[in-house]
């Protein structure tokens, strides 16, 4: 996971150091001065107001929480979190790749980073062996999934994920580079001959695993509805068998979509590493589908919102609610629907 973060972090060059650079990956700026800022004030706007909805409507009334709730809201805080970095991003790049504020800012907006693309990471995999639990083992797993459990794991994986990114605050993040100082960049990489071992070893910890995880309870509650069916067709009918399986499937499909092309741009730019020196050519063209990965990789704090929405019932029908005075129509159409086919 964060280890993949604290190499890259420790490895950073102190900015008032000005090396021999010889390989310019930055030549495509003023491209990226339009459309990042562009990207990341979008995936700001929907962020915030989908994950504050979210909030809004979960602590509007107290509910009882169950386990997948529970879950999916620890991941509304983290994607809200994230939105506080997204500023700084859009004004670096904005500036041509150029840090405006002091070290200590962009040390934690890199903590900030890696802290939700974990989290994330973490608490999608919990909602996938939840939902498993409760249709593959529901009354044998009770108790993973109990509301103090739940809790608990919770607290573990903020504390697991904060453990793992808090060194980035206490190391050097910047580097000086033609005037510009810039923050957060893999072309501060370390060039000891250790660093690819490490960073594949966390891309699979932090990747490939949760991955294998998530697809496991996929096809198994898969594998078990198809069993249902047969026994009883009425019953691959039944709102809350389909919704445990759409849940995880909007899951992996958000987790191969955002996590997957940065983690595989990591593991083949590594693996390349090990069989030769990358040329220059190759460390442009690894800098841009980089950036370009890290976008698709934020976008997942806009699309759990819309996990939330299909996994739980009685967000669904208070966000239906609470739009009805602007939207009767919507209302109308909706209700009876949330009626049959409850989530």
């Amino acid at each position: 996971m964060a280890t993949q973060a604290s190499v890259v972090s420790s490895s950073a060059i102190p900015s008032e150091s000005i090396p021999n650079q010889t390989c310019n990956v930055f030549t495509y700026k003023e491209s990226a001065r339009v459309l990042f800022p562009t990207f990341y004030i979008i995936v700001l706007v929907i962020s915030v107001s989908g994950n504050s909805l979210v909030l809004y409507i979960t602590c509007q009334k107290k509910q009882k929480f169950n386990s997948t709730s529970l879950y999916l809201i620890n991941l509304a805080i983290s994607d809200t979190l994230f939105t506080l970095a997204l500023p700084g991003r859009i004004t670096y790049y904005i500036l041509g790749f150029d840090w405006p504020f002091e070290e200590a800012l962009c040390r934690l907006t890199a903590m900030i980073f890696y802290s939700n693309t974990y989290a994330g990471i973490a608490f999608m995999t919990c909602i996938s062996i939840d939902r498993y639990l409760a249709m593959v083992h529901p009354r044998r797993c009770l108790r993973l999934r109990n509301v103090k459990v739940v809790r608990g794991i919770c607290v573990l994986v903020w504390v697991i994920v904060l453990l793992e990114t808090s060194p980035l605050l206490f190391r050097t993040m910047m580097k000086k580079w033609d005037e510009h100082r810039t923050c957060m960049e893999y072309s501060n990489l370390d060039e000891s001959p250790k660093t690819p071992y490490v960073l594949l070893f966390a891309c699979a910890t932090g990747f490939c695993i949760p991955l294998g995880l998530i697809l496991g309870c996929y096809s198994q509650i898969n594998s078990k509805l198809s069993r249902m069916a047969k026994e009883n067709p009425m019953t691959s009918k039944s709102g809350k068998s389909q919704r445990a399986k759409n849940v995880i499937l909007l899951i992996l499909l958000s987790f191969v979509v955002c996590f997957g092309p940065y983690h595989i741009n990591i593991m083949q730019f590594m693996v390349r590493k090990l069989l030769h020196e990358p040329s220059c050519e190759e460390k442009k063209v690894f800098k841009m589908s980089l950036q370009v990965t890290v976008a698709m990789m934020n976008l997942n704090c806009c699309l759990d919102p819309v996990i939330y929405f299909f996994a739980i019932k009685t967000y669904k029908q208070r966000v239906v609610s609470l739009f009805k005075g602007y939207m009767p129509s919507l209302s109308s159409k909706s209700m009876p629907e949330n009626s049959s086919s409850n989530t």
